[in-house]
């Protein structure tokens, strides 16, 4: 058996790991992994400060890609039957297809809670949890296309090159759990991407993205379990690599980008024990399982649940399918029934645990519908007014904030842009959207650009 040599404090770890590595190695040189024992660690992802005191420490971001359409769910417009398939002068805005007259909403609304907040029958569920809404009915935005309009959602701007709403939490405040990511995304739906991207923020604030298709973590996230390799030993062999870590850094100086990729390596180590509790949603009671009810989106809102609960910062949950061109009283119906019952229960899941008042839950999608039809039973792409909804983390609940024009069709009163929402989302978590910055390429970026007010009306 060989014995260790005193003056190789690694032994035989270090010398299988350098043969492992090869020539990679010979970038820090051995003289200086030999003194980095001394150097400074990299410096570990901790949590930011905010700005003043938060009403939210998190965000669950629910994001219904498509447009859902706010005139069957959240905005009656009783008035649209009156003049069903008429064209007046104040629904004649240009839509991004062509389209015939006003289509009336064939489902009913009724009041919820003790606030006597509106929503449809389609959402009988949601409107159980109506005392918790606040209603944004006059949200507009700039784009009727969906890829922009929803890299406008995620990330103020059109193009696809800034970092998400999520991404910007993230570098804020960092993590609340040092053995999980402070962003996770989860389901899918085009437009995803906007939403997980850390654009020019370094890498480590980049959402980690899991599906909720499977309840098995093992099917869920890649590797999450090495089958080769005992976690002491792979312990070990992180060791080894934060020496060289270490004496890269001593030796050429801090690189963010290479800190990021650092830190985000250690976070999937630290994940393996971690992630293989907090993703088992099947470790949930059979009551609280049955609670949310069956399907990808459902098992996406528990999980939401669990991850917050164990100090996740931002969750996004997407469901695509909202695209309702044609046959929409059918199709709305079945992707409402997807939602209703989930979202319903999130909702009174946080509240029972004591997590809604500081958890903030956002609805929406990235544009509307029009109140005028398109192939006779559909609509089209809405980007001047539309519905979004937030709940708890410090907004008022059982309110109607904003209203659109008699027919639904462009923001009337009370507008929000989407510089507004982040702004408030940002106030929310105590933090200054004109004061969170990063620089790059010569200036200071921030979500909100140039634009953005808190809506003051909505705190509670």
């Amino acid at each position: 058996m060989t014995q260790p040599d005193p003056a190789d404090p690694f032994g035989p770890t270090r010398r299988s790991f350098l043969r492992e590595l090869g020539g990679s190695v010979g970038l820090l040189g051995l003289a200086s992994y030999l003194k980095a024992a001394d150097a400074p660690a990299v410096p570990p992802a901790t949590p930011g400060k905010p700005h003043f005191k938060p009403r939210a420490r998190r965000v669950i971001f629910l994001f219904m890609a498509g447009g859902p359409s706010h005139l069957d769910t959240f905005d009656p417009k009783p008035v649209l039957a009156s003049h069903a398939g008429k064209r007046p002068g104040s629904a004649d805005l240009r839509t991004e297809r062509i389209t015939g007259g006003l289509l009336p909403s064939p489902f009913k609304f009724q009041p919820g809670g003790k606030s006597g907040l509106m929503v449809s029958d389609l959402l009988p569920n949601i409107r159980e949890c109506a005392d918790e809404l606040c209603v944004l009915r006059a949200v507009h935005a700039i784009n009727p296309n969906h890829s922009p309009a929803a890299n406008f959602l995620a990330t103020g701007r059109i193009d696809a090159v800034h970092p998400g709403v999520g991404a910007w939490v993230s570098y804020g405040l960092g993590s609340e759990n040092a053995d999980l990511p402070g962003f996770v995304s989860l389901g899918g739906g085009f437009g995803q991407t906007g939403f997980e991207r850390s654009g020019y923020l370094p890498g480590q604030f980049q959402a980690t993205r899991v599906t909720a298709a499977e309840s098995d973590p093992e099917k869920m996230i890649r590797h999450l379990r090495n089958p080769a390799i005992a976690p002491a030993d792979q312990k070990r062999q992180l060791d080894v690599l934060q020496a060289f870590n270490r004496a890269h850094a001593t030796a050429n100086g801090n690189d963010p980008q290479l800190e990021a990729r650092v830190r985000a390596m250690e976070t999937a180590f630290r994940m393996q024990s971690a992630a293989g509790e907090a993703f088992d949603v099947r470790r949930e009671t059979p009551r609280d399982r049955d609670a949310y009810g069956e399907g990808e989106f459902a098992r996406g809102c528990l999980l939401a649940r669990r991850l917050v609960e164990r100090g996740v910062r931002f969750v996004q949950l997407s469901l695509g399918g909202w695209d309702h061109h044609a046959r929409i009283n059918d199709e709305l119906k079945k992707k409402c029934g997807q939602i209703d019952r989930p979202i319903a229960a999130l909702l009174k899941d946080l509240r029972q645990r004591g997590l809604l008042d500081d958890t903030l839950v956002v609805w929406g999608g990235e544009f509307g519908r029009t109140p005028v039809s398109e192939n006779g039973d559909g609509r089209d792409h809405n980007h001047y007014g539309f519905t979004m909804w937030m709940a708890g983390g410090g907004v008022k609940g059982g309110m109607v904030h904003g209203a659109t024009d008699e027919f639904g069709f462009r923001a009337a009163d009370g507008q929000v842009s989407v510089h507004d929402l982040h702004a408030t989302i940002l106030h929310l978590l105590g933090l200054d959207h004109e004061r969170l910055t990063y620089r790059y390429s010569g200036r200071d970026f921030r979500l909100t650009d140039v634009h953005g007010r808190v809506v003051n009306e909505i705190l509670a």
